[in-house]
């Protein structure tokens, strides 16, 4: 999975990030994404002929990863959907979301590292197989420390009256943004591949710390 250091910059009003330029990025506005989306499997597989059996799989990941975003509120997504000679193709996704909360009197919630990391829950994992959480602080140079979780977690599945899950392997990363009280951006990585866990971390990581705010 050595490609993904082939990067791309991708900016968008408030910030910029680099991402590998072989994954997707799409509108994730309901009215236009399922048509954008059938347009570009279309031209990627133009190009690659040999992913042909695996247009309805990227088909299905790339909008339910588009819905996903959209439902979170998501500034940008971006998305890997790559062969390398197994019988799947590897996916994965990166979102940005601008994000707030407030406390239950109505004041916004503190934004800095040692903040949000008390709030933020460690789960451990009991027995082998099940789903864990770590919480710690990273430095993003040219921003500043920042609060982060990475593990293998159960998310829940937006508007499934179920309230059934996906396991996942999550990284969130909590950037506190400048003169806006109580607002974070929200960078967060998710992949179904959890076999491939440490990998993605270390893609996640990558692409996290190329987050910078512009003017």
């Amino acid at each position: 999975m050595a490609r993904y250091m082939e990067a791309l910059t991708v900016e968008r009003g408030g910030f910029r990030i680099k991402v590998p330029e072989s994954w997707w990025e799409f509108d994730v506005r309901p009215e236009s994404r399922d048509d954008l989306i059938h347009r570009m499997v279309t031209e990627r597989l133009r190009q690659h002929p040999e992913l042909e059996p695996h247009r309805d799989t990227y088909t299905t990941f790339l909008r339910k990863a588009a819905a996903d975003a959209w439902k979170s509120g998501a500034l940008y997504c971006g998305c890997m959907a790559e062969s390398f000679g197994g019988d799947a193709p590897i996916t994965g996704s990166v979102t940005v979301s601008l994000v707030g909360g407030r406390t239950s009197g109505g004041d916004p919630l503190p934004t800095d590292p040692a903040a949000i990391t008390a709030r933020l829950a460690v789960k451990e994992a009991r027995k082998p197989g099940d789903s864990w959480r770590k919480v710690t602080t990273v430095d993003i140079p040219g921003v500043g420390p920042a609060a982060r979780t990475y593990g293998i977690e159960d998310i829940p599945v937006p508007g499934d009256e179920l309230h059934r899950t996906v396991r996942a392997v999550l990284t969130q990363t909590f950037i506190p943004v400048p003169g806006q009280e109580g607002k974070v951006a929200l960078v967060a990585g998710s992949s179904q591949v959890l076999d491939l866990a440490d990998s993605f971390f270390d893609i996640f990581d990558a692409i996290t710390s190329t987050f910078r705010f512009t003017d």
